[in-house]
């Protein structure tokens, strides 16, 4: 693109300083420009940090980039394959034992950074998600690795260390197991609450991930009682709602990839809830 020089001029005709000239050689140049005049919308803001946009301190939002679809990515990547090995499709299984890597990499790095990303920049609400599910997926991958001997420990001969294999799944392991999951269902009820406030994506995505928890307690506790074809239901039935998590998560992301590299197809609707769901001021006046 050819130099262009942008000369006003004042009301007496003549020419402005120098320090006022703007020079505007490439079309990156202009962008970033237009960038630092132009503010996003609430519905632009919410849609690309899934949070409401709020007042902070610093420039950081113009200085980093967008952790959020990080941390989405992250979360859809490690919870499909992990979703498909509960429902048993194409004789997966081995409550996705074999995509341990991806689980801790994808589903718990990616969201720790991209938590930590939302700190930085003050986003409240994605930042307690993105560590939250960041922090059970590394949870649940190093259960199964041998060695933090979470498994072996109940090993039946008694010598409490072993490998995780199906054989030390002890009805001992699997009951309290799956308290583990109750307690990930109770936290996910509650980001399904603060959702309401983002858009209609991530509450479907938060109700499916709450009753997917439910149900792999259910799975659980019916194991650990040798009720092998509930539990089996049951674990298919979790699978199931991660699944359907998963594939909301990739279609968020798309949403968030078009919207960043502005393509010139239409929005996928993501059925933002800002300005249904009203904030309750909490403001306290100060007194005289």
């Amino acid at each position: 693109m050819a130099s262009r020089d942008y000369q006003p001029h004042n009301r007496q005709g003549t020419s402005p300083t120098h320090s006022q000239d703007m020079h505007i050689d490439s079309e990156e140049k202009l962008r970033y420009e237009l960038a630092k005049t132009v503010t996003l919308t609430p519905e632009l803001y919410e849609k690309l940090f899934i949070s409401p946009k709020t007042q902070v301190a610093g420039s950081l939002r113009n200085t980093f980039g967008n952790p959020t679809p990080i941390g989405v990515l992250g979360f859809s990547v490690a919870v499909f394959p992990l979703a498909c090995a509960f429902m048993g499709w194409r004789g997966s299984g081995g409550l996705a034992v074999a995509t341990t890597g991806p689980t801790i990499w994808f589903g718990g790095v990616l969201l720790i950074l991209a938590g930590i990303g939302e700190f930085l920049l003050g986003n409240n609400f994605p930042m307690i998600v993105f560590l939250a599910y960041g922090a059970h997926l590394l949870a649940f991958a190093t259960t199964f690795i041998p060695w933090f001997n979470a498994i072996g420990f109940f090993n039946p001969d008694g010598s409490g260390i072993g490998s995780p294999g199906p054989e030390n799944q002890t009805a001992v392991f699997l009951s309290s197991f799956a308290f583990y999951q109750i307690a990930m269902g109770i936290l996910s009820f509650i980001f399904l609450l603060g959702s309401l406030r983002v858009n209609g994506v991530f509450v479907l995505i938060f109700m499916f991930v709450t009753i997917g928890f439910g149900l792999g307690a259910g799975a659980f506790f019916h194991l650990a009682k040798a009720n092998v074809v509930l539990g089996t239901k049951l674990a298919t039935g979790t699978g199931a709602c991660f699944f359907a998590a998963s594939v909301l998560g990739f279609y968020f992301f798309l949403a968030l990839v078009i919207a960043i590299m502005e393509l010139p197809i239409p929005d996928p609707p993501v059925f933002d809830l800002s300005t249904v769901v009203k904030p309750k001021s909490r403001a306290v006046l100060k007194e005289d």
